[in-house]
């Protein structure tokens, strides 16, 4: 009766807070650490974020109260924890009551005072909590086997009884590898490729599932197939990961936590009593590809009738690590389903699908056929000049050791049983084509295959939308790039190699928070960072490792990841926990730096990789990212207290400064070193640029640009830095007009061409290492927010609790719109000319507000209702709401 109670009345509160919904002012989109309602937190003092829905202008929060309960009818009378009326505008703060206990459901609610100091009904939510403590496990760690030669994947089951009405249940599962779990017959979620990849030996993730519709009273079946992952990395690449201080048989460990409507409990756990056997997956790699034979095939192997009387017993396998924590992130998952476009005939038993656009995924194929039929599906991104699939361009660094493990191509092997289906479960690939293959002929028709976009499944909150199609199309590619180089970690392309390379992700951070809520993600991969990291302070270049990448590529151009993306987050979110959590890390790896550059300028590092034609020195772009590591070392310490640490790395800052001012500024010219692009834009991105100075060395590069007739001469590192350099040190025309070349080399040319991703490669036409699915090139995706959009987040007052406004025209340009939904609520800045005049519209969402700037010349041509507002040098304050400006030209 009393859970029955509790149901009615969260009904009664939830329509409460509805028919409140039309209030002019109420707290929404309640997290609790940025995910709505959690399953399994393990954090001590988890983080509680909202946001305030009131369109009023100047809306803001002056006060917010928040309680905490295990008992949803005393969340208000009497809860756990409050923390009374607490004054000021903050939309985040942590937990601090008395130690949460493990898997207990905690709801908690958040009222706030408008600037009237009216106070609003309350908005409730609720956190789940998971094992806290890994000692709260019940499970045994269980394996079939021992031998990491053997191919196929082994299933397990185990059967037990449930005598009672179930009210609730969780399933906690944690695996060295991966793995799908079944509940009688079941699949448990939507996740692909859970756990997410890991330091296996330092750090393992479990994941928390509500099973609850899936028990029955009576008899149940449980069933988990593992998969390999990159814990048994069978296949053999330059990399090693074969090779892994980790690697072994799949294994897992699993709680089943039932609790009954008569307030008693139970826990089915791993153990000797599980059954196991090899199944269907004869073969699965997360590089290469999955083998399946449909005549392996056990129909009802989960579910509680099956005979398992030929089944194995389990054996006992220690865990990967000690260090089992909480999966909290959005999953990767079959996010789109992309039909074919076209279906080709290539001769008797071959066939052509082409999905009319490059992902990362998967292909799923239905088909009849002869048993024992074999069929390949091969993987590609492009074609060869017979129209067969082409693999020559991503296959580079794979070392197979025989022929029964083909790149990118699965094989399935029909039963004969009607139409088999056929999707891999533990791979993943890049590819726009699918060339199916038989050895007997086969009939297929366009809808015989479909391909599923598959990535981290993060919440979009941005778009744009110009009168520019490349511009459009451009954005729209550099975010298919994006989402194809995200799970769980970020990567540098879906088929060659899928590997975390810093470089690549320290250089597309902006564009992915722009685009998407990815904290989570980035959070877990600096957790990555920490476990990767030498006692010297020295960093991988890619991250995670099987130990490959400590003595190439990882300098602080690549490595600087470990500051810079904390540094982003605290910027674009406002909190410091990222930055707290890695500021030891940070400090060891510059004091490293440090250590092998006394001079303040540092030789270590990879440099502007994949240039036009010039690459500047590496020493210039590595002691840049000192220079900025050890400022944002400073910045950090400041915000946390650290002050002895703020004046030891101010110090060191400043130093680097001078000393790579007296190394490559010509004072007299504004010329960096030879006055590349990359040079010129990277000191000016970077700060490294003397202020009286900047106007100077600005010009230099325009004028580049400008000889260059408007195109890039620059490798990854000037990506990042040259269209910024140019639209903050007045010149967003020359700029714009470098982002929006269609010919080579630029980002258009590939957009003309028929890019729907990002290229590897400024050079469209190489006939090998020319992934066209990459990341690296990726910061014209923040670009556009930033350098015509206008929206930057404020260092001094971050997580856009003021955004920076500073909007450019572009001639060529009619209209513009960017939209970003920051911590506070959507930011949107949109522009449209109307013959002599430019209608800006921009809405700051409440709680928040904003500062304009713009260039000299139009700081007196605005008009507000018709009355003229005059725009300061230091900007225009803007209060939260929709704010229209007329800009006479």
């Amino acid at each position: 009766m009393h859970s029955r109670f509790q149901l009615l009345l969260l009904g009664w509160l939830l329509l409460f807070s509805t028919a409140n919904a039309g209030e002019i002012c109420r707290p929404t989109a309640l997290k609790c650490e940025y995910l709505i309602t959690p399953l399994g937190v393990d954090a001590a003092h988890p983080r509680l974020s909202w946001q305030q829905a009131d369109e009023r202008k100047n809306a803001r929060q002056t006060a917010y109260q928040i309680s905490v309960s295990e008992d949803l009818a005393t969340l208000q009378t009497k809860p756990l924890w409050t923390t009374g009326k607490i004054n000021g505008s903050t939309r985040l703060t942590n937990y601090t009551g008395k130690a949460l206990q493990p898997f207990t459901k905690y709801y908690w609610s958040i009222e706030i005072w408008d600037q009237d100091g009216k106070k609003t009904p309350a908005t409730i939510s609720w956190f789940e909590t998971g094992m806290v403590n890994s000692a709260n496990w019940k499970g045994a760690w269980i394996s079939d086997n021992t031998d990491i030669a053997l191919k196929p994947a082994a299933q397990f089951r185990k059967t037990f009884a449930a005598e009672k009405q179930i009210k609730s249940a969780r399933a906690y599962i944690a695996t060295g590898g991966l793995y799908e779990l079944y509940i009688n017959g079941q699949r448990v979620g939507n996740q692909r490729l859970d756990p997410m990849y890991t330091r296996f030996d330092r750090r393992s993730l479990y994941v928390t599932h509500d099973v609850t519709s899936l028990l029955q009273q009576g008899q149940n079946a449980i069933g988990v197939i593992l998969g390999n992952g990159w814990y048994n990395h069978q296949s053999t690449a330059v990399w090693f990961f074969d090779k892994a201080p980790w690697r072994n048989r799949p294994t897992f460990c699993m709680d089943l936590h039932i609790t009954y409507t008569d307030g008693s409990s139970a826990i089915v756990s791993s153990g000797k009593d599980w059954k196991t056997a090899l199944g269907p997956i004869v073969f699965n790699s997360i590089y290469t590809a999955e083998h399946y034979d449909a005549r392996k095939e056990m129909p009802g192997w989960n579910t509680a009738n099956f005979d398992d009387s030929k089944w194995q017993s389990v054996i006992y396998r220690a865990a990967p690590s000690m260090n089992i924590v909480s999966q909290q992130l959005h999953p990767i998952e079959n996010v789109e389903e992309i039909a074919a476009q076209s279906l080709k005939q290539l001769n008797d038993t071959t066939w052509l699908f082409d999905l009319g656009r490059n992902i990362s995924g998967v292909s799923k194929l239905s088909v009849q056929g002869a048993p024992g039929t074999v069929i390949r599906l091969i993987h590609a991104e492009q074609l060869n000049k017979q129209g067969f699939a082409d693999l020559s361009n991503i296959d580079v660094h794979y070392r197979p050791t025989d022929n029964t493990d083909p790149f990118q191509t699965d094989i399935f092997t029909l039963s004969g049983k009607g139409t088999e289906t056929f999707m891999p479960k533990f791979n993943y690939k890049g590819f726009q084509y699918v060339e199916v293959c038989s050895n007997n002929p086969i009939k297929l028709t366009r809808e015989s295959l479909v391909g599923y976009f598959m990535h981290s499944n993060v919440p979009a909150v941005g778009n744009i939308n110009s009168s520019d199609t490349i511009i459009n199309k451009l954005w729209w590619a550099t975010n298919n790039a994006y989402l194809s180089n995200l799970f769980g970690y970020p990567t540098d392309c879906p088929q060659r190699e899928k590997n975390g390379w810093t470089g690549d992700a320290q250089i597309a951070v902006e564009t992915g928070l722009y685009n998407f809520d990815g904290i989570t993600i980035y959070e877990k991969w600096l957790a990555d960072h920490r476990d990767e990291q030498q006692p010297n302070g020295v960093l991988p270049s890619i991250i995670p490792t099987g130990g490959w990448g400590y003595e190439w590529g990882n300098g602080p151009d690549w490595t600087s990841t470990i500051a810079v993306i904390p540094w982003n987050i605290y910027l674009f979110y406002g909190d410091t926990a990222l930055l707290a959590a890695s500021y030891d890390h940070i400090k060891k790896y510059v004091d490293y730096i440090t250590s092998i550059s006394p001079s303040g300028i540092t030789t270590w590092g990879l440099g502007d990789w994949v240039p036009v034609k010039s690459k500047s020195p590496v020493p210039f772009t590595s002691t840049a990212y000192y220079y900025a590591d050890a400022l944002i070392l400073a910045k950090t310490a400041k915000l946390l207290g650290k002050n002895s640490d703020y004046l030891t790395y101010s110090t060191l800052a400043n130093k680097i400064k001078s000393a790579f001012n007296k190394e490559y500024l010509n004072s007299n010219t504004g010329v960096y070193a030879e006055g590349l692009q990359t040079e010129q834009s990277v000191a000016l991105y970077w700060g490294l640029a003397p202020d009286n100075l900047k106007s100077k060395i600005a010009k230099v590069l325009a004028e580049s640009v400008v000889a260059n007739n408007y195109h890039l001469d620059v490798g990854l590192l000037g990506t990042k830095s040259i269209l910024n350099a140019l639209s903050e040190n007045g010149y967003p025309e020359v700029a714009y007009k470098l982002a929006a070349q269609k010919t080579y080399p630029s980002w258009g040319y590939w957009i003309v061409s028929g890019a729907t991703t990002l290229f590897e490669n400024w050079d469209i036409n190489r006939s090998s290492d020319l992934s066209r699915n990459h990341i690296m090139f990726g910061e014209i995706g923040a670009w556009m927010y930033k350098g015509i959009g206008g929206i930057y987040p404020d260092e001094l007052a971050p997580g856009f609790k003021n955004v920076r406004l500073s909007p450019s025209f572009p001639e060529e340009l009619t209209h513009f719109s960017v939209s970003h939904d920051g911590p506070y609520g959507k930011i949107s800045s949109s522009w449209q000319k109307e013959g002599s005049k430019i209608i800006y519209t921009v809405n700051i969402p409440a709680n928040s507000g904003a500062t304009l700037s713009l260039p000299e010349k139009l700081r007196r041509s605005i008009y507000e209702n018709n009355k003229q507002v005059i725009v300061p040098a230091t900007g225009l304050p803007l209060g939260a709401g929709i704010h229209t400006l007329e800009i006479k030209i």
